[in-house]
């Protein structure tokens, strides 16, 4: 993980992990997203929500460079990151979930973690197998606790259910020294017991680890975050606390249907 002392420092100094200046994001004569404006601190919790088409994925996609924008800038804990290439954003701690499932289902839970450790760390290329002492291996089985997921870490990918491999998706985000994470529709599929254990999990997340959160369950949402920001045909709609958001009426009819309760 990344040094929690640091981060307090950059918290303590009022620094942003994420900064957005005009983003705009273009395909051809579809305008996906305009003039996007925010401000992320530093362990900030957010959860950006609205209806499907609103350009929520885009916004990620062109945070992480899956699609670079069209326009405006983008800095990440102060650096100008606009233009670098997915790998590189991931080197300097940014991290994402898909709405998709992406994982490699002949491996073990374990397995799957551990490689994803070790593909962050500068001893990615050794050949040498590595001990129980290896600290990859040892990062990989913390992150299997913090996820729910050590008492599974031995089955295949492919026999896990839909929510285990929703928490395994959350288990591979947190490889290596993630700084922030962007997670894609967490809670897409899952029952109402998953949904309990997501929250308990992203709630429980080491403080400096800050993250944004697209998700149509608002329970969801709203229990996880510190801030909401809505979006409505590719622009920032409203933002403020969740309290704030829910009990919006404007946000009310045009997202919830009325009253949410």
């Amino acid at each position: 993980m990344s040094d929690p002392l640091v981060l307090s420092r950059l918290q303590g100094t009022g620094a942003h992990a994420l900064v957005l200046e005009g983003v705009a994001r273009h395909f051809g004569a579809l305008v996906a997203l305009t003039g996007i404006d925010m401000r992320i601190a530093a362990g900030e919790r957010r959860a950006v929500l609205g209806s499907n088409g609103a350009g929520k994925t885009t916004l990620f996609n062109a945070i992480t460079g899956d699609f670079m924008p069209t326009a405006g800038r983008i800095r990440f804990f102060g650096e100008d990151i606009t233009d670098l290439p997915t790998h590189e954003r991931i080197r300097r701690g940014l991290r994402r979930t898909y709405q998709i499932s992406q994982l490699f289902r002949g491996l073990s839970v374990r397995d799957s973690v551990f490689l994803a450790c070790r593909g962050v760390s500068r001893r990615r290329f050794s050949l040498i197998r590595p001990g129980w002492s290896d600290t990859a291996m040892a990062q990989a089985e913390s992150i299997l606790h913090a996820v729910h997921l050590e008492g599974i870490a031995g089955m295949q990918v492919a026999t896990l259910s839909h929510g285990q491999q929703r928490q395994l998706e959350i288990a591979l985000a947190l490889a290596g020294a993630p700084r922030f994470i962007l997670f894609d529709e967490p809670a897409a599929g899952l029952s109402p017991t998953e949904r309990r254990d997501l929250v308990a999990i992203l709630n429980a997340l080491p403080k400096h680890i800050g993250y944004i959160i697209i998700e149509h369950d608002l329970d969801v949402a709203l229990r996880v975050s510190e801030h909401v920001s809505m979006m409505h045909n590719g622009r920032l709609f409203k933002e403020g606390t969740p309290q704030e958001i829910e009990n919006d009426p404007e946000v009310q009819e045009i997202y919830l249907g009325g009253r949410h309760g």
